[in-house]
């Protein structure tokens, strides 16, 4: 009888087993692959691949610019199942232009829970823009694809020890200070004169401090406006062999007037202001994104997000400058479920100037202190996120011949 009792058991057992679960279980079920797809989808749009303790970053596979054609490379951090009180990052890329090599390293310990305060340090060896500015507290921003990056041709390599400390004050306002030790080294045949000294390479350490505040939630977008930012850099010469003295001030504030759901205006202001003995690799560009072709289809290319498309790369360069750019996104086009264009209206105005000029030697460029302004407008999605561009310039700058006022160019807006 016993035996019989077993052999029941096991049975009803063995039956339990291979039953198709239950409708409350493949509720549960579903609902948790739901979740965990919805999870996977928001690591990919921020630009990581996740692993069960590592993410990789996407943005290090594939790129490409006018100085070192492809670059490719792997890189990611740790993530919260690793440890979330400690992180590491890496990268390392390859240019196949120039056949270098660019990597860096790091890690965070975090000091504080409930004001997300970290404590990083890194060692980079990489290149960057002349002429352009990082705001320390912009959050991560990833495309697929990067428009303007294609067309970047003056760098700078720079070697760079930092040392930086992350502090939310409060839910709405974040700040970062930053100590960074940079061996600089510009890749074109820049000179920057300085009394009887001239600099071909040279050392800058720097301070800087970022503060960036936004007052609300917006809801119809899941961002925050407006976004103020304010960032304050000084170097300070004979510090770790640092060649210079000068200061930075920078500004940047963005915000949206909503229509309806669907439409909506943004305006985007951009400021900085030099003083002092700052290189033109530590000055301003007003975000050019214009090759220098004859005729306007070999220029046709990508149009950026926030750049002067009929501005030509290198064109202008400053020590003080300030951008305003407006966008009016019109309702979508309703002409199906899945099919809804939307035409976007555009002016852009840069002005600014420069002080020193002589002391930038190897180097021709011109002022913005005229003024200089665009217009245009943009068809966006027409098809797998794709659409079109098109852009004049006129006023103060306006060109002799009509067609190199003209930028015509496609545009690439996806979301996931």
């Amino acid at each position: 009888m016993r035996n019989y009792c077993v052999l029941l058991f096991l049975i009803i057992t063995i039956n339990t087993f291979g039953q198709e679960p239950t409708s409350s279980q493949d509720s549960t079920k579903t609902e948790q692959d739901s979740i965990k797809k919805e999870a996977f989808i928001k690591h990919v749009g921020n630009g990581y691949f996740p692993t069960r303790y590592f993410d990789f970053d996407l943005r290090y596979l594939i790129k490409f610019n006018q100085y070192e054609g492809f670059r490719t490379g792997l890189g990611g951090k740790t993530n919260n199942a690793f440890s979330n009180k400690f992180r590491l990052n890496t990268y390392v890329v390859y240019g196949f232009g120039d056949q270098k090599f660019k990597y860096s390293f790091g890690g965070g310990l975090k000091l504080n829970e409930k004001h997300n305060t970290w404590l990083n340090l890194s060692y980079t060896d990489d290149l960057q823009e002349t002429g352009s500015t990082n705001f320390l507290t912009d959050g991560r921003f990833f495309q697929f694809f990067e428009p303007r990056l294609l067309n970047i041709d003056l760098f700078y390599r720079h070697i760079t020890t930092t040392l930086l400390l992350e502090h939310n004050i409060q839910p709405n306002l974040l700040s970062k200070l930053q100590f960074t030790v940079s061996n600089i080294h510009p890749i074109h045949n820049y000179i920057f004169n300085v009394g009887d000294d001239n600099y071909s390479n040279y050392e800058i350490s720097s301070s800087t401090w970022a503060l960036q505040w936004h007052p609300k939630k917006d809801k119809q977008s899941k961002l925050v406006f407006p976004r103020l930012t304010l960032q304050y850099t000084k170097s300070f010469k004979d510090v770790f062999k640092s060649d210079f003295n000068f200061s930075k001030i920078d500004f940047k504030g963005l915000h949206r007037f909503y229509y309806g759901q669907e439409s909506y205006s943004e305006i985007a202001v951009t400021s900085g202001l030099a003083r002092g003995k700052a290189p033109l690799t530590h000055l301003y560009h007003a975000y050019p994104n214009n090759i220098r072709k004859e005729t306007i289809m070999q220029r046709f290319s990508v149009a950026g997000l926030n750049s002067f498309e009929t501005m030509f790369f290198n064109e202008f360069f400053s020590d003080k400058f300030t951008t305003i750019q407006f966008k009016h996104y019109l309702k979508p086009f309703n002409i199906s479920e899945h099919y809804k264009p939307q035409m976007v209206l555009i002016s852009r105005y840069a002005i600014g100037d420069i002080d020193n000029l002589e002391r930038h030697q190897n180097v021709t460029f011109n002022t913005l202190e005229k003024g200089y302004t665009e217009s245009g407008f943009e068809i966006n999605k027409l098809l797998f996120g794709f659409g079109l561009s098109l852009t004049y310039r006129y006023g103060a700058y306006h060109l002799p011949s009509i067609a190199d006022n003209v930028a015509f160019k496609f545009t690439f807006n996806i979301t996931l």
